[in-house]
């Protein structure tokens, strides 16, 4: 059986949404035959007061006590790198990528999942301050290890990425095989420098397409598909680094596929994105049970060629 092509992010999980919300949430979606789950070490730090994360991963740990057997039905990955060194330190001041880091938060991560191993482990952002030698070696000795399964790279240049793959190569462990980057049917305007685009190297260009096209072993994930709800509450207007011609004209296009296929255009989106060429996860953040169920419809339809034809040709 295909596994479906989406996945479940979790950031909120445990800060903003309750537990009985997430695990209402976890539960649906994997009844529904949905496999990966996203959270991080940080997660949601700046949602509570202590300004700390681990409040994600240790409401996953929960869920996974209380449902034996469903780790067996689920893919989980998370991320280190971005939690805050101190309280309200971030971006400037956060735990980075050394090997010391990386062994006390996977250690971290795994207590409070309750879990041996993780099977996708993300490093958060790039750090520049500490070697990519260092990084690598410390991300390989734990694949070797079997703590971690595969190792993802997300908001990383693309010459970092092949640097870092060069280096696992020489040094004969285990290279990222996954990118993570912010994506979606509309795209902003080049360089655009705001709080939506924090991570300098943050978002899935021409570039990265062509990349994963030519290096089908790495597999591309798109975090904010679906734009906070922008692209169906008229109470989350989509960001000013959209606002540009060709913004309206592919929202026109959206629309005439959703009203053909009646559907919203959310899952449209979805469906454009987990059936492309090459195809992307999307990770999705869901708060209610009626937005899963969008998401996860849109991950179920096929588009038509002709259909998908109409919403390329709008690009």
């Amino acid at each position: 059986m295909t596994e479906m092509k989406i996945a479940l992010g979790a950031m909120e999980f445990g800060s903003r949404i309750d537990e009985k919300t997430s695990f209402a949430l976890l539960d649906a979606y994997v009844d529904a035959g949905g496999v990966w789950i996203d959270t991080a070490n940080c997660y949601s730090f700046w949602q509570v007061p202590s300004g700390r994360g681990g409040q994600s991963e240790e409401l996953l740990g929960r869920w996974f006590a209380a449902r034996p057997g469903v780790r067996d039905r689920v893919k989980l990955a998370t991320k280190v790198g971005c939690e805050p060194l101190w309280p309200g330190s971030f971006p400037d001041h956060t735990e980075g990528l050394s090997e010391k880091v990386i062994d006390a938060a996977l250690e971290t991560s795994l207590r409070r999942l309750g879990i041996d191993h993780i099977d996708l482990y993300w490093a958060h952002r790039d750090d520049l301050t500490t070697p990519l030698e260092e990084t690598v070696a410390a991300f390989g000795k734990h694949a070797k290890a079997g703590t971690i399964g595969r190792i993802g790279l997300s908001n990383y240049a693309l010459w970092r990425v092949e640097r870092m793959r060069g280096l696992a190569l020489a040094q004969g462990v285990e290279g990222p095989t996954a990118l993570q980057l912010r994506y979606s049917y509309l795209q902003p305007r080049p360089f655009v420098r705001d709080n939506a685009h924090d991570h300098r190297f943050g978002w899935i260009t021409d570039e990265v397409l062509d990349y994963a096209d030519r290096n089908p072993e790495q597999e591309l994930f798109a975090y904010s598909p679906l734009m906070s709800g922008g692209y169906e509450r008229e109470d989350r207007p989509i960001q000013e680094a959209f606002d540009h011609p060709g913004t309206t004209r592919r929202l026109e296009v959206l629309s005439k596929v959703a009203a053909e296929l009646g559907v919203t255009r959310s899952e449209v989106v979805i469906a454009w994105l987990a059936g492309g060429s090459p195809a992307v996860t999307p990770i999705v953040g869901m708060s209610t049970p009626t937005y899963l169920r969008t998401a996860l419809a849109g991950a179920h339809l096929t588009l038509p060629t002709n259909l998908r034809t109409l919403l390329d040709e709008a690009w």
